[in-house]
């Protein structure tokens, strides 16, 4: 599957590195400028209630937990297309053929987000492990 560099316009704001993928994903994928995107996260983070497996609060600087991204995305119009089943194995893989060729995707992988465009790997590195990378499933936008 090709990569392309796509920040979701991150460095507009802000330098060095960060674990910002859900903004980033987002903002990517629905065109919203990043700050936007950012600041809607820590918004939605300050409502979290920190559950006793959890050590720290989402922020979307240092790293977004799995249930709110998929509220805010669902809350954002996006519906899960779940790839995977608990016990299963993986089926799905990040690579050319086994995900759809059409269409905007933001899709979950293990500890992180990406966006998919039209078959093209959108982030700031290629993180398909050549192919071999699984994906749990992917948010895909709900026609209005």
């Amino acid at each position: 599957m090709k990569w392309v560099y796509d920040d979701g316009g991150r460095s507009k704001y802000f330098k060095g590195t960060t674990d910002d993928c859900v903004a980033r994903a987002i903002a990517i994928a629905t065109g919203k400028d990043y700050k936007e995107v950012y600041d809607l996260i820590n918004k939605y983070s300050k409502e979290e209630l920190a559950t006793l497996d959890e050590v720290y609060k989402s922020n979307a600087r240092t790293g977004v937990s799995k249930e709110l991204s998929y509220k805010i995305l669902q809350d954002l119009g996006y519906k899960w297309i779940a790839k995977m089943k608990f016990g299963q194995g993986c089926k799905t893989h990040l690579k050319a053929g086994e995900l759809p060729s059409k269409g905007t995707f933001i899709v979950s992988l293990s500890k992180h987000l990406t966006c998919v465009k039209d078959g093209v790997i959108h982030d700031i590195y290629d993180p398909s492990r050549n192919g071999t990378r699984c994906v749990y499933g992917y948010f895909e936008k709900i026609n209005d």
